[in-house]
């Protein structure tokens, strides 16, 4: 089985001259996951080339065995250094996509035609499509056959509300995600604030936040083993 993961290029939070990217943590659980299963994993982002990471995914109470793995493993590494162009990928070529998150999605991937489409095209061979944390944000300008939000009417979850008012970073994100999807008219829901929740709806799979990559990336290799 063949994977695509979509990373963020985008790098700058807002105009706070801080920096963002893609969270470590939520790259390298699903990664493991999906890797252990024997899937073949494809890393992509806009720009290609190695994508930013954000920093308070470095920090110390951030880390757990699967990034303490991924910080020694040279091959991931690499793979991540040397990520793909968006532009270059072909649906054709993979069974599911998966994207995970940090805040850098808010900014690029909302808007990048060449994700859009390529989500698109997953859903409509129904392929699965699965997102963490920030990384619905993808979600939010992609659109359903009949021309309306994709998530219209779908169960789904993202980084809260709350969270994001936790990290003190509502005011610097350009949209609230929650408030976004639910405004697409999505059935948003959310566990508590950073515990693990998940919601599957279909081929849509989607997580929390941090916590439920893991989970995130389990739902997405159960999908895909029913799928043959």
């Amino acid at each position: 089985m063949k994977v695509l993961v979509v990373l963020t290029s985008h790098g700058e939070l807002g105009n706070t001259g801080e920096k963002t990217g893609f969270w470590i943590e939520e790259f390298a659980t699903p990664y493991y996951v999906l890797a252990d299963a024997e899937v073949e994993v494809t890393i992509a982002s806009p720009n290609g080339g190695q994508p930013p990471v954000d920093p308070k995914s470095e920090l110390s109470d951030a880390q757990t065995p699967s990034t303490k793995r991924f910080y020694k493993d040279n091959t991931a590494l690499d793979k991540v250094k040397h990520s793909l162009k968006l532009s270059d990928i072909k649906e054709q070529d993979y069974d599911a996509v998966f994207y995970p998150g940090g805040h850098g999605p808010l900014w690029d991937l909302a808007t990048d035609k060449n994700s859009i489409q390529l989500i698109e095209s997953f859903y409509n061979h129904q392929k699965p499509i699965a997102f963490v944390c920030h990384a619905p944000a993808a979600l939010v300008n992609v659109k359903a056959n009949n021309g309306e939000p994709l998530v219209k009417g779908k169960q789904l979850t993202s980084f809260s509300n709350t969270e994001e008012e936790a990290v003190k970073l509502t005011k610097v994100v350009p949209f609230l995600l929650e408030d976004e999807l639910t405004k697409q008219g999505a059935h948003y829901s959310k566990g508590e604030d950073w515990t693990s929740y998940t919601m599957q709806d279909g081929l849509l799979i989607t997580g929390q936040n941090p916590a439920s990559s893991e989970a995130v990336a389990k739902l997405l290799l159960r999908t895909l083993n029913e799928k043959d």
